[in-house]
């Protein structure tokens, strides 16, 4: 992110959370630049698990998270006043999402209701000065009026699916979960490629109204609740 020195000088904490949050500032003076600030990373903490900032337990607004996303090529999300930052996924976490991304394309193809894959924003407006904003790795959308004349989504998913990583695991299964039950996303499934097995949450009135675990040992098929029909193969999504 290139930052002219006089919004730096003025706005140095707002600034040093973008920098916590793996953001790289450049500052200019006059158009050019003259100085860079970067995360400073202790060497014996592996990269991959700093997902989570926070600055000195200031919570981050939305506004402050659109000025960062808008001016940087790294991805991030908001969730409860905190940014993540979205590491680089493993094979096993792209196989999981490529495979089932595959079996929604074609089963949706033609329906009402489309598949997506991440980088796609979802903005949730959880509180009124609580507002998230999360990049899930397959998400289900039924309400395409939805989209603004920029294409982007102000609506809630269906169904969203999340591939867990060693940097996100907690995330995912507690933060995530609480923000999609309290927000109107229907159907959740935790996809797990390291203990291959997947668990779905049927979500309703902000309550967990029922829970599957479905495993590749012990199942064939994965199967929507909310979508009657909607399977994919374990075998091939943890091959």
């Amino acid at each position: 992110m290139r930052v002219p020195s006089t919004k730096t000088q003025n706005n140095f904490g707002k600034y040093l959370k973008y920098v916590e949050a793996g953001e790289e500032i450049i500052v200019t003076k006059s158009g050019k630049a003259t100085a860079k600030i970067s995360p400073c990373h202790d060497e014996d903490i592996v990269s991959e698990e700093r997902s989570e900032y926070r600055s000195s337990g200031d919570w981050v607004t939305y506004d402050e998270f659109l000025e960062l996303t808008e001016g940087s090529e790294q991805r991030f999300e908001l969730i409860d006043g905190i940014i993540y930052n979205l590491a680089s996924p493993s094979y096993k976490h792209q196989h999981a999402v490529v495979e089932l991304q595959g079996t929604f394309y074609n089963w949706f193809k033609g329906k009402t209701c489309e598949s997506l894959t991440s980088p796609f924003d979802v903005t949730f407006f959880k509180e009124e000065d609580n507002i998230c904003v999360v990049q899930p790795d397959i998400m289900v959308i039924c309400d395409k009026e939805n989209l603004d004349e920029n294409d982007k989504y102000h609506g809630t998913p269906t169904l969203v699916v999340e591939v867990l990583s060693p940097s996100t695991r907690s995330k995912d299964m507690l933060k995530k979960l609480e923000l999609y039950k309290q927000c109107g996303v229907r159907e959740y499934w935790i996809v797990d490629p390291i203990n291959e097995h997947i668990l779905i949450y049927s979500l309703e009135d902000n309550d967990i109204v029922n829970n599957k675990t479905y495993l590749k040992e012990a199942h064939r098929t994965v199967r929507s609740d909310v979508f009657a029909g909607l399977q994919a193969d374990l075998q091939d999504v943890f091959a």
